[in-house]
């Protein structure tokens, strides 16, 4: 039974890992090489990883990606260890309120990247998701800030903040639950305690007074 129990919270952290990695912030350095439309028509697949359709825009099957092209420099490890260039396409819509970057301005956010596009400008790209090639998913640009160079990096804030909010928060709702556990429960299951053992043994009495006769 404990090693079900660890299994459980292992899944359980590994999803709201998952789920936190794919919608904090995260930041690319890159060049802008070019942006494109297309219409595409969503599977199942694809739809959860994708918002709804431009705020004012139809929302049907078929969605107009907007995708930014760009050349990134390629880093693991939140940006400590960098590699050579890569190729890395980002779509562009509008967010709403969920994730909570309440981005309504993809149309402005494409007319900065064709402005950028074939330029040796380095920018900073912000961005959530994940870029998965085979399901042609791609992460969703927020912002984009040109930058002084591709040795530039950008430090996580953001999601440092979150983190350290997110500990103290836990921390304080532990501490809630172990004076609760403290203060009502132990006491209410002392009283049960007490009370059964009392009725067992007036029970128990009355059975050997019965044998004694």
């Amino acid at each position: 039974m404990r090693n079900v129990r660890r299994f459980i919270r292992g899944v359980l952290f590994v999803l709201v890992g998952l789920y936190f990695h794919y919608t904090l912030p995260q930041h690319d350095v890159a060049k802008v090489t070019g942006i494109s439309d297309r219409l595409e028509r969503l599977s199942w697949v694809q739809r959860p990883f994708y918002n709804q359709g431009d705020l004012g825009a139809d929302q049907s099957e078929m969605r107009d990606l907007r995708l930014i092209n760009t050349v990134r420099v390629n880093t693991w490890f939140f940006g400590l260890w960098r590699g050579g260039e890569e190729v890395m396409v980002y779509r562009n819509e509008d967010t709403g309120v969920y994730p909570p970057y309440f981005k309504f301005d993809s149309s402005d956010l494409e007319a900065e990247a064709a402005a950028l596009a074939g330029k040796e400008q380095w920018v900073s790209i912000t961005h959530y998701g994940w870029r998965m090639r085979f399901l042609s998913i791609y992460p969703n640009a927020i912002s984009i800030k040109p930058v002084s160079g591709p040795e530039y990096r950008p430090f996580p804030w953001f999601n440092l903040f979150f983190f350290a909010f997110l500990i103290v928060g836990l921390l304080f709702v532990r501490a809630m639950w172990r004076q609760f556990v403290e203060r009502t429960v132990d006491p209410t299951m002392d009283a049960l305690e007490d009370g059964y053992d009392a009725r067992k043994s007036r029970v128990q009495s009355w059975l050997d007074s019965w044998r004694s006769k």
